[in-house]
């Protein structure tokens, strides 16, 4: 029998949705920092053996008070997984405080596919404290498994992707057996810039910020070995915020662009000439046709 299915990952900002289905399929597919809202688009991992395929998707953390369309839009593709899943995954942060009155409690009390309560960073908290919180969760929602797990250091996550596989119902392959993601190449490259612009800016900077590829060609070096050219474009919501990217004598903006093109060489398996040049666009976040442009409507 071949089993197959849609296991969507589901929790609040920064519970760790990102590092679990990396985790689970073996590949980075999004990106990750300690930083909430990270993730901003839906992203499928595909995760094929003999006999299964799972298709795992990584969603934004809900946002329960959105304040740009940007966010609303983020808050439809979590919304959307509660129409495709075979099995959704509710990821919870036992160091934070949950209650009956959640969005996603909520929307999960009446679920009808199965369910797995999956409480990530347990190393952060005691046996006790994770008891508690498994007796409000049974309270208040029915999930059918409740698992504990690092996604971080990989504890648990074997038994979680047995017991996934083993949860699916009978059905076909979706996606040939070497894809990995519904992902273009662009998409990833985009997300590697935004990851390193995540990773070394602060306060409201990378939540103004968003990127999009201008150029994106294959060719040679005169070696004869394959070379990606990358223009991208840095597009900032204040004037203000232009020069915070770039730097004094541009040490900021070549800083981030050594950083993201290492990243891009580990994962294009090649070698990588990045340029990279900062737009503004007042209140993109507000915008609907940028935010199209952008790919929030996909």
């Amino acid at each position: 029998m071949h089993r197959s299915g849609f296991v969507n990952i589901i929790g609040r900002p920064n519970a760790g949705k990102s590092t679990l289905m990396n985790a689970l399929v073996g590949e980075r597919m999004s990106i990750i920092t300690a930083k909430p809202q990270t993730t901003r688009h839906r992203i499928f991992g595909i995760l094929t053996g003999e006999d299964f395929q799972v298709v795992f998707s990584d969603t934004p953390g809900i946002i329960e008070d959105p304040r740009y369309k940007m966010q609303e839009m983020m808050n439809r593709y979590v919304n959307s997984t509660f129409e495709d899943a075979d099995l959704m995954i509710y990821l919870i942060d036992p160091q934070e405080t949950y209650g009956e009155d959640d969005l996603l409690v909520g929307k999960l009390r009446h679920f009808k596919a199965p369910l797995f309560l999956v409480f990530n960073k347990i190393d952060t908290v005691s046996a006790e404290q994770l008891d508690e919180m498994e007796r409000q969760f049974q309270q208040w929602i029915k999930p059918e498994k409740v698992l504990r797990i690092s996604a971080l250091n990989g504890e648990g996550v074997d038994e979680l992707r047995a017991t996934i596989i083993d949860s699916l119902p009978e059905g076909p392959k979706y996606f040939p057996e070497e894809q990995l993601t519904d992902r273009t190449e662009r998409f990833f490259v985009t997300e590697i810039i935004r990851e390193q612009i995540l990773e070394q800016y602060h306060q409201e900077i990378p939540y103004s910020v968003e990127v999009d590829i201008e150029s994106f060609k294959d060719v040679e070096t005169k070696d004869g070995e394959p070379l990606a050219r990358i223009t991208a474009l840095i597009y900032v919501s204040r004037k203000s915020q232009k020069p915070i990217i770039i730097g004094k004598g541009g040490s900021a903006i070549k800083a981030l662009g050594t950083a993201a093109r290492k990243r891009m060489e580990d994962f294009l398996q090649r070698k990588v000439f990045l340029e990279l040049h900062v737009k503004i666009r007042e209140d993109w976040r507000d915008d609907e046709q940028q935010l199209k442009r952008f790919g929030y409507e996909r």
